[in-house]
């Protein structure tokens, strides 16, 4: 399927802010996606590929797959590694986590792309593929707010709580007017509108962690567990976070949930939460930041795995928080791939590979989180 192809241009001196996402292709360079998920185009202009700070691993291909979300910091890391490394290419294909999780257990490829952690079942599945007693464990790349995006006519100021989104969401509050959405609003003027709320029908760690907030933040509104797998009722679909933008944009009274990043090139109003916080918390890179800071690893032996805090009530948090992982063997790993694919982790895990996707708003991974990164790959063997 073909896709738009664009150029970013690079600040011309590295900047220590939170992370971001914009994409580009250069010529020569293949990140692939799936039909109907990531539609790049109105991202940044012209860029220079160029840097020193990209250390080239050996000539090769290595295969990756999985998370939608993570797709154009993807794009941007794959052109400049291929840039500056002509004999070393990377294919990514955004196809979910739930297939990137699968193919990398299936062994087809070098590393996955996930916003949700593996299961127990799953790193015990992956010892039959990491060689020499070795398991998959999970290295958080990039991060970002999982935006909730509306079109509503007229309203492009509006505020919901978990327990309303929850409601919204199951198919129980299904007008625009309804009394709880106008309470949390009352200086808006709500239309009698019907609402379509809209979920992912792919396998999505987008879907997880959307569903992780609401299970945490309103458990009585919504009782179902957490899952890469929608569990709602009623509502439609879309496949990946470009079909569901899709979606929103066609269809008054929609509603959906995506990673800032496309609500915010695309133009898509999102919702501010309600989260007890002094005041209703927007989402945006620095409260997102403010979220992630909530956060800490659970991963042991290695494994880097985070745990988010979605109930937090801190002034300035946005609790909606996506963490992109790299699914990696922590040894045995495919020796024909192992050097380049260490070479373009270490890459996107340097300083300067969370800086050039600072300006298309993801938010950074913090810095004693993203050393220890930095180790792990070095150590894999």
């Amino acid at each position: 399927m073909g896709r738009n192809r664009t150029t970013v241009k690079l600040p011309s001196a590295p900047r220590r802010r939170a992370l971001g996402l914009g994409a580009a292709t250069a010529a020569g360079v293949l990140l692939l996606t799936s039909c109907g998920t990531d539609d790049n185009s109105g991202l940044p202009g012209a860029m220079d590929f160029t840097s020193d700070a990209v250390e080239c691993g050996p000539e090769g291909t290595a295969l990756a797959s999985g998370s939608t979300a993570q797709a154009n910091a993807m794009e941007v890391w794959v052109n400049m590694y291929q840039t500056n490394c002509e004999n070393g290419q990377v294919n990514y294909k955004a196809t979910g986590s739930g297939a990137g999780i699968q193919e990398f257990l299936q062994g087809t490829t070098a590393f996955g792309g996930s916003d949700s952690l593996l299961a127990d079942a799953e790193i015990e599945e992956s010892q039959r593929v990491c060689r020499d007693g070795g398991r998959a464990i999970h290295l958080p790349m990039v991060a970002g707010p999982v935006s909730v995006g509306y079109n509503v006519p007229g309203v492009d100021d509006l505020v919901l709580d978990a327990e309303t989104l929850a409601e919204i969401f199951d198919s129980r509050i299904n007008r625009w007017d309804d009394p709880k959405i106008q309470e949390l609003n009352p200086d808006t003027e709500l239309p009698d509108l019907a609402i379509t709320p809209f979920s992912r029908s792919d396998g999505s760690g987008t879907t997880d962690n959307f569903t992780s907030y609401l299970h945490a933040a309103a458990p009585d509104a919504w009782p179902y567990t957490p899952d890469k797998v929608w569990r709602g009722k009623g509502g439609q679909s879309a496949d990946g976070s470009s079909g569901l933008v899709g979606m929103v944009q066609q269809n008054a009274g929609a509603i959906s949930y995506f990673e800032l990043s496309y609500a915010y090139q695309n133009g898509i109003d999102s919702v501010v939460l309600d989260t007890g916080a002094a005041e209703p918390v927007a989402a945006t890179v620095e409260n997102a930041s403010a979220g992630i800071a909530a956060g800490r690893v659970i991963g042991e032996d290695g494994d880097l795995a985070m745990e988010i805090d979605y109930t937090t009530s801190e002034d300035g948090a946005y609790p909606i928080v996506l963490i992109a992982y790299e699914i990696v063997c922590d040894r045995g790993n495919n020796p024909a791939t192992l050097d380049l694919t260490k070479a373009f982790l270490a890459w996107t895990a340097s300083e300067e590979g969370q800086e050039v996707v600072t300006d298309i708003h993801y938010a950074a991974i913090p810095e004693e989180v993203i050393t220890q990164v930095r180790d792990r790959v070095q150590e894999m063997s």
